[in-house]
C-alpha cells in the first residue's frame, strides 16, 4: 500500500509540474502578445480614422481602438494610459491612426489631431440671414458656407413636428430660414452642416411658446407665416418698441389686403438673385412690392424680442410709417397724414 501511496504522490507531483508549466506557459504567451500590442507588433497592419467627439469617455475611445483592429485589447489600452499618460486629455478630431503603431506612438498621435474638432463658441447676432450664417460658420472653421445653405434649402430630416407647416412651395429659397435661432453656441470645428442645425432648431424649439401658438391661432396664421412675418419686422425696427407698432402696420396691411411693400425684402431678394443664383421668380417671390402677401419666405433669423414684440403687437389703425433722418419712427393711419409726417420730419436730405 505505501509504494501506491508514493506512487500516486510522484503522479500528482508530475501533474503539478506540467500544470504550471502550463499555466506558465499561458502567462508567457498573454504577456508576449500585450508586450507585442504595446510595441505595434501583434497584428497585421491596417489603417483607422479614430473620431473623437465631444460626448466620447476613455473607454468608448479604447472600444473604437480594439474594435477597429489598431490595438489588440481595450483594458489592457485603459491601463496602459492610466499609468504612463494619467493626466491624459482627449481631444476632439480626427486621427488617422495605423495598428503598427506602438501605444506611446498612439498616445502622442492623439494630441495632434489631422482634423480639428476642437469646439468654440459662435456668436449668431439676431436678425442674420443663412448666407450670414454661413459666412460666420466658415470663417470659424465649423463648416463649409456652401454645405451650410445646401443644407437649408431641405426641412426633411428633422425632427421638429412645426417643420411640417412649412409649405410645399419650390419660390422658397432656404426652408429653414427663420428657424435658424440666434444664440451664442459651443460648436465642433469640421463638423457636419445638418448638426450645426440640429443644434440652432433645438434651441428655436426650447423658445417656441405658448404665446406664439396662440397667436397664430387667433390670427389665422401658421408658424411659418408668424416667423416670416417677424423677420421683416426685425429687419425694420430699431427696437422693441417700434417694432410692436410697425408689426401692428403689416398685420393690418394683411388683413386690409394691402400689399407689406417692405423695402427690406427687397435686399434679400435681390441678394439671392444676385449673388445666390437664384431666378428672377424667386426674387418677385421675395420683394414685397411685388408679392402679396408675405413673402415667400423668413429673411432672416428673429430673436425672442422681436418675435415677443409681433405676437404682443397693439391693435391700431396705423397702415403706414417711416424713419426719419434721426431714426425715429413715425406712424400713420392715412397716405395724407403720413405725407404731411414726411413734410414735418424729413426722411432724407433735399
Amino acid at each position: 500500500m505505501a509504494k501506491k501511496k508514493n506512487k500516486s504522490k510522484v503522479i500528482i507531483a508530475l501533474l503539478s509540474l506540467v500544470l504550471v508549466g502550463v499555466i506558465a506557459g499561458f502567462g508567457y504567451n498573454i504577456y508576449s502578445k500585450i508586450s507585442n500590442d504595446i510595441k505595434g507588433n501583434e497584428q497585421p497592419v491596417r489603417e483607422y480614422t479614430l473620431v473623437i467627439e465631444k460626448s466620447d469617455f476613455d473607454d468608448e475611445i479604447a472600444a473604437k481602438l480594439a474594435q477597429n483592429g489598431i490595438i489588440t485589447n481595450a483594458t489592457v489600452w485603459v491601463n496602459w494610459m492610466s499609468s504612463h499618460y494619467p493626466d491624459f486629455v482627449y481631444i476632439n478630431g480626427e486621427y488617422k491612426l495605423s495598428s503598427d503603431m506602438s501605444y506611446d506612438e498612439i498616445a502622442k498621435k492623439l494630441q495632434a489631431p489631422d482634423v480639428s474638432h476642437k469646439t468654440i463658441k459662435v456668436a449668431i447676432p439676431e436678425g442674420y440671414n443663412v448666407m450670414q450664417i454661413a459666412k460666420t460658420l466658415e470663417e470659424n472653421g465649423i463648416c463649409g458656407a456652401d454645405e451650410f445653405l445646401e443644407e437649408c434649402k431641405n426641412s426633411e430630416g428633422y425632427d421638429y413636428e412645426w417643420l411640417s407647416e412649412i409649405p410645399d412651395n419650390k419660390l422658397i429659397a432656404y426652408r429653414l430660414e427663420g428657424f435658424l435661432f440666434p444664440a451664442t453656441y459651443d460648436l465642433p470645428q469640421n463638423c457636419e452642416p445638418k448638426n450645426v442645425i440640429i443644434a440652432m432648431l433645438d434651441a428655436f424649439d426650447d423658445h417656441y411658446s405658448g404665446a406664439m401658438k396662440e397667436f397664430c391661432k387667433k390670427n389665422g396664421m401658421t408658424l411659418f407665416e408668424l416667423v416670416t412675418l417677424a423677420s421683416v419686422v426685425q429687419e425694420e425696427a430699431f427696437d422693441n418698441t417700434s417694432a410692436e407698432n410697425i408689426a401692428s402696420v403689416f398685420i393690418n396691411r394683411l388683413n386690409s389686403n394691402t400689399k407689406l411693400q417692405s423695402d427690406v425684402t427687397y435686399f434679400y431678394a435681390r441678394d439671392l438673385r444676385d449673388e445666390y443664383g437664384f431666378s428672377q421668380k424667386v426674387y418677385d417671390a421675395y420683394y414685397t412690392y411685388r408679392c402679396d402677401g408675405l413673402p415667400a419666405g423668413p429673411i432672416t433669423n428673429s430673436g425672442e424680442s422681436i418675435i415677443n414684440a409681433v405676437v404682443n403687437a397693439p391693435k391700431t389703425d396705423y397702415m403706414f410709417f417711416y424713419s426719419d433722418l434721426k431714426k425715429e419712427f413715425h406712424f400713420a393711419k392715412t397716405y395724407d397724414e403720413f405725407v404731411e409726417l414726411q413734410k414735418k420730419y424729413p426722411w432724407k436730405e433735399d
